[in-house]
């Protein structure tokens, strides 16, 4: 079994993960670890971070908790850029906290890059206001930065979406601040704590009926109204993208029918699972469950003890 980062760090700075695709079942086995390991959960999906987007996200209601203390949920508004550093200093700072008070934090989620940054020992590269307003403005004029960031880093290109305007820009913002690609301004792993990573996934076809149950549910749960009362959440650059939302918003304006935008979120986040793949399963330091099997849970103790 593999016990996470192979270089030693500090004695009782352990942390276990809980990472994976969507809808593999990483937040009830997490609740099922804190209760019996004795540990807190920090939330590493990023858009379990915003403020009332909880159906859309799946995101945990008190009671499912099961009084288990989870942090980073809800901590900014839909108006708000994704902020990877920002992120960072709040997620190990809650993580530092539990372990000052000897509990065990369990950071679960699907978000590669929040996990990363968490757990390894990196300075995300700095901003610049103009560059990024001068390439948003060019987005939304419809210039094929795509195509650009193709030619400047074929491998940023290759992870990034064509339509994912936000991560293209901050992909050329880097570079042209830089000088270097997007993937150099990354650096060889070096950690910060002792992970211990569990990789919960399922079949694909199993995967995919689940996520397909799960948006219908959403729905069903009033995604629709949720979206209505976000305040904001149009000129949110992250928030409105989110999966589920975007089409929401769509299908209030009238640019989709109910049955197009679930069908355009379920065939988003089959998407997005396969790229939630590729990254995880690039770091040999996860062990992987099978996030149906019955022995799940014991599975999961025996690699976390």
């Amino acid at each position: 079994m593999s016990y996470g980062c192979s270089v030693p760090t500090e004695a009782g700075r352990r942390v276990l993960t809980v990472v994976g695709p969507t809808a593999a079942g990483k937040s009830a086995l997490s609740i099922a670890l804190a209760h019996e390991l004795g540990g807190e959960v920090v939330n590493a999906d990023s858009m379990q971070l915003y403020r009332g987007m909880d159906i859309g996200t799946a995101k945990l209601s008190p009671a499912e908790r099961e009084g288990v203390p989870h942090h980073l949920l809800d901590i900014w508004d839909v108006t708000e850029p994704a902020a990877v550093a920002e992120y960072q200093r709040l997620a190990r700072a809650a993580i530092d906290d539990i372990l000052g008070r000897r509990r065990i934090p369990i950071l679960v989620g699907g978000s590669g890059l929040y996990v990363r940054a968490v757990l390894e020992d990196f300075a995300f590269p700095g901003t610049d206001a103009a560059i990024r307003a001068r390439l948003e403005a060019e987005w939304a004029a419809g210039a094929p930065l795509h195509a650009l960031l193709s030619e400047k880093d074929p491998e940023a290109a290759s992870k990034i979406l064509p339509t994912n305007g936000r991560r293209i820009v901050r992909a050329l913002e880097v570079i042209e601040l830089t000088g270097k690609p997007f993937t150099a301004s990354l650096p060889d792993p070096k950690p910060v704590y002792d992970a211990v990573q569990i990789g919960v996934d399922r079949d694909t076809a199993a995967l995919d009926e689940r996520i397909a149950l799960r948006v219908d549910l959403m729905w069903q749960a009033g995604l629709i109204d949720e979206v209505r009362g976000l305040t904001g959440i149009r000129d949110g650059r992250t928030a409105s993208l989110a999966l589920g939302y975007q089409q929401a918003l769509a299908q209030i304006d009238g640019l989709m029918t109910e049955d197009e935008a679930k069908d355009d979120t379920t065939r988003g986040t089959r998407r997005f699972v396969r790229r939630q793949r590729s990254w995880f399963r690039r770091d040999p330091s996860i062990t992987w469950l099978d996030g149906s099997s019955p022995t799940l849970l014991a599975d999961a103790l025996s690699v976390a003890r």
